[in-house]
């Protein structure tokens, strides 16, 4: 089981470049950055986590500009947008600029998304909440469609292109791994579908195993699993490693340079001893 770090990158925070650089001299295998295009100042949809809902989200760098930095003064380190908000996103550019990063870091671009869950951002985006769902299926499969072929088409009801050349590919064949963020049954039938991994935020145990349970036996096969923001708690990776989890992506949280240096020495640590045990 691989370690990474989780991480909102703002525009208070560590800079990418320091941050990227100081994950990998750690020793760590990737880096997950979250992304919100920005937060509506009039708010109906409930804070998950419950309680206000923290000024990092709004402020927030651009996933793929973030690890575009970061594929450029890093060589080993995995980069994956975790998750990017696809039902924000219009499909053709996204594949460039994944496939773009992909060519940049020399295969090391992980593709991670999700439906979101704030429905004033995402109706801000023109998506309607009530097909979000069938919306993300059509966009990961234009993006694979576009990430594969030569010249590139999809017909759907949301997403609709002739014959199109679109370059470049990604390194990664035949593309990128892609895994799907989210917390319901709905999740993971779209797991299923798109032949994917699942990334997953820090669920209590028992929910955790429920759902990897749901995966494996609709599937039939061992599901790439991850983790996003992941705590700093030993029993809590073995639970995650019990259950088959190849990577855990540890939460840092989002602060300066100095304090964030402190903290990934810490995570590295701890991550040094529980490999050790």
């Amino acid at each position: 089981m691989k370690f990474g770090i989780a991480t909102f990158v703002n525009d208070d925070s560590i800079d990418t470049v320091s941050l990227a650089r100081a994950i990998e001299e750690r020793g760590f295998a990737s880096l997950v950055i979250a992304e919100h295009t920005h937060i509506p100042a009039s708010r109906e949809t409930p804070y998950p986590a419950g309680g206000e809902l923290p000024a990092i989200y709004y402020r927030t760098l651009d996933p793929f500009v973030t690890l575009a930095a970061a594929a450029a003064v890093t060589s080993s380190i995995e980069l994956f947008t975790g998750i990017a908000l696809l039902i924000q996103r219009d499909p053709i550019i996204t594949a460039k600029e994944a496939a773009s990063i992909d060519l940049i870091s020399n295969g090391r671009f992980v593709f991670g998304v999700g439906a979101g869950w704030n429905i004033e951002e995402l109706r801000h985006h023109g998506t309607d909440p009530k097909t979000r769902g069938k919306l993300l299926d059509e966009r990961i499969e234009a993006i694979k469609a576009l990430w594969t072929s030569e010249p590139a088409e999809y017909h759907g009801k949301f997403v609709d292109f002739d014959a199109s050349y679109s370059r470049p590919k990604p390194v990664q064949r035949p593309h990128p791994p892609i895994f799907i963020g989210g917390d319901s049954d709905a999740t993971v039938k779209r797991v299923i579908r798109h032949d994917a991994g699942w990334i997953s935020n820090p669920l209590p145990g028992e929910r955790l195993r429920h759902r990897v349970d749901q995966l494996r036996q609709a599937s039939g096969r061992d599901v790439p699993l991850a983790m996003f923001g992941t705590p700093a708690k030993p029993h809590y990776w073995d639970t995650a490693s019990e259950l088959g989890f190849g990577q855990l992506a540890l939460r840092l949280p989002t602060e300066p340079r100095d304090e964030s240096l402190r903290l990934l020495d810490e995570l590295a640590a701890q991550v040094e001893a529980y490999q050790g045990r």
